[in-house]
């Protein structure tokens, strides 16, 4: 069965955006980016690079871990905001929204149905994981259902801003099996972790 991951850059103090939401790699962005953390992206993940990213890096691979990714209407207004109305054309891309009534790209599949009954859908069907791109209010309402967590944790605090998962997921204590670590020369730690059984 496919799994859900969470890949996601974060804080050393948890947050993976500003209080503002804006998008922390953008050109008034707070997350560093040194030399060896873009090609170890674009060796270990590189479906996980937007498109424009792709095209920079002459990035060809398909990748082996994602053909699917799901993101909520806040994050996705930030790369339609630059002008990106599908950041991830190589994947299937699902942006979940009960406002956006119209998709922007032909290849974006707009989701007003429950995160949780779609993503056990997603699960059954054949194919790669899943990945789940945020933001905090979809990661909340998933929480339940994410198997995976990979976490990029860059060597930056901000002190405030927008948390792993929203305030509004249920408490619900888990925990998690670390099964793997890359630990890069600029600082960023890439963490894998599973979800312990129940």
């Amino acid at each position: 069965m496919r799994k859900l991951v969470h890949y996601v850059a974060i804080t050393l103090d948890g947050f993976i955006a500003g209080p503002d939401g804006a998008d922390p790699t953008g050109p008034d962005g707070f997350w560093p980016i040194p030399e060896d953390y873009v090609q170890h992206l674009a060796a270990e993940y590189p479906e996980t690079l937007p498109v424009h990213a792709r095209q920079a890096l002459s990035v060809t691979a398909e990748g082996t871990h994602f053909d699917t990714v799901l993101e909520g209407r806040r994050s996705y207004e930030i790369g339609l905001a630059a002008g990106i109305p599908d950041a991830y054309p190589h994947l299937r891309h699902l942006v979940f929204s009960r406002t956006l009534t119209e998709s922007p790209a032909p290849a974006v599949e707009l989701v007003a149905d429950d995160p949780v009954a779609t993503v056990r859908e997603l699960k059954r069907q054949e194919g790669k994981d899943i990945w789940l791109l945020g933001g905090a209010e979809l990661a909340g309402s998933l929480y339940a259902e994410i198997d995976t967590l990979i976490l990029k944790v860059g060597p930056v605090t901000i002190g405030d801003g927008i948390p792993l998962f929203s305030r509004k997921a249920a408490f619900d204590p888990r925990i998690w099996t670390l099964a793997d670590h890359t630990v890069l020369k600029g600082g960023a730690v890439f963490l894998t972790y599973t979800r312990t059984g129940e």
